[in-house]
């Protein structure tokens, strides 16, 4: 079941058998300045390189934009859909998913990085084979999932720290 801008219902995990996906208070506290500073570089970087997707104004882009931050929860809610229950929520411009399924440390990685496969990597390799307006618009998309991907790419990261045999819930992860 996928709930529409409402928080699901507490899960109870027993707090000496699960551990804070972050462990680190300081990182904890500080996760989403990280994430922040992570879309502001993003962000810029096609600046510093000198990409201004000028070749691509008589698009609507804004439109491009709705279309891939949905095709990239679209595919979160793909790999996790038949796991448990799902919830999309909010607050001010962020967009987050939330699930009482436990998931193993490979389909948890799968959920946090394959939007990110999908929308940045493998477009912007096939940019390499385009040319004008089109690899403008490949590489206009990469861009954007990349920005909305920072969070996702912090947190693929620390699942890979994580033991094989982990388990994950909630921000929770036991072995």
């Amino acid at each position: 079941m996928i709930l529409w801008f409402r928080h699901l219902p507490e899960k109870s995990l027993d707090v000496s058998e699960w551990k804070p996906f972050i462990k680190n208070d300081f990182f904890r506290t500080h996760y989403m300045k990280l994430v922040y500073l992570l879309m502001v570089i993003f962000f810029l970087a096609p600046e510093w390189f000198g990409e201004r997707f000028t070749s691509i104004t008589h698009l609507p882009l804004i439109l491009i934009i709705i279309l891939v931050f949905i095709i990239h929860e679209i595919i979160h809610i793909f790999v996790i859909n038949s796991k448990g229950d799902i919830s999309l929520t909010f607050r001010g411009i962020f967009f987050w998913l939330n699930t009482n399924a436990i998931l193993s440390k490979k389909r948890f990685w799968i959920f946090m990085s394959l939007p990110f496969i999908a929308l940045t990597i493998i477009p912007a390799i096939t940019s390499l084979f385009l040319y004008g307006e089109i690899k403008s618009l490949i590489l206009f998309i990469s861009w954007f999932n990349l920005v909305i991907s920072s969070s996702d790419i912090v947190n693929s990261i620390l699942i890979l720290i994580k033991p094989n045999t982990s388990e994950f819930c909630r921000g929770y992860y036991r072995v």
